[in-house]
């Protein structure tokens, strides 16, 4: 859990005849259904959110594996880096307009449902860790699940940020800190 209660309540409308909550940013229609459903998707990541045990730590999961499958790629070490961070930036584009969308579906800021910010935080923490042992990702993953709960400043307040950009740039914070004491704690496991 990622202390998501720091934040205010979305004020949600019901939708035509549907009696779900709807963004404005959403139009109705076709039209909009489509994107609240690509919305929703890209925020769960496929789903992974509605995990019923610690879908945050599902979704920091994902970002080892994703990791770990980057470093089997015939690839020099930076270059695996390289598509590594290009993978996260897209992904944190996507998930500040994907996440701020489904806001209003979930009826609440930050919904626990929404796991792409871990995906991309934890990303962060192992950015320069392609082709690590399993002892170096699982030290990388617990680092980051530490600090994206203990919220540590800035993130705190990176949070209260509208819309997606809160839910996704704290747990960009946590990812930086968590990068920081993964290199250290590298040196230390090596």
């Amino acid at each position: 859990m990622s202390g998501r209660s720091h934040r205010r309540p979305v004020a949600a409308t019901a939708g035509p005849g549907e009696g779900e909550a709807i963004d404005a940013g959403i139009d109705s229609g076709a039209a909009g259904s489509w994107r609240k459903r690509l919305a929703v998707g890209i925020a769960t990541v496929g789903g992974l959110g509605y995990f019923p045990v610690a879908p945050g730590t599902a979704g920091a999961a994902l970002g080892v594996l994703l990791i770990w499958l980057s470093g089997r790629l015939p690839l020099a070490r930076s270059g695996v880096s390289a598509v590594d961070g290009a993978v996260a930036v897209a992904l944190f584009f996507a998930g500040v307009w994907a996440s701020g969308r489904s806001e209003p579906h979930f009826g609440r800021t930050d919904p626990g449902e929404v796991v792409v910010d871990e995906v991309v935080g934890q990303m962060l923490t192992l950015l320069i860790a392609p082709g690590a042992s399993w002892k170096l990702l699982l030290a990388g993953f617990v680092l980051f699940r530490i600090l994206d709960v203990a919220k540590p400043f800035p993130a705190g307040r990176a949070e209260r940020l509208p819309g997606g950009w809160g839910i996704m740039v704290d747990d960009v914070v946590a990812g930086a800190y968590g990068l920081g004491a993964w290199q250290v704690v590298a040196l230390w496991l090596r």
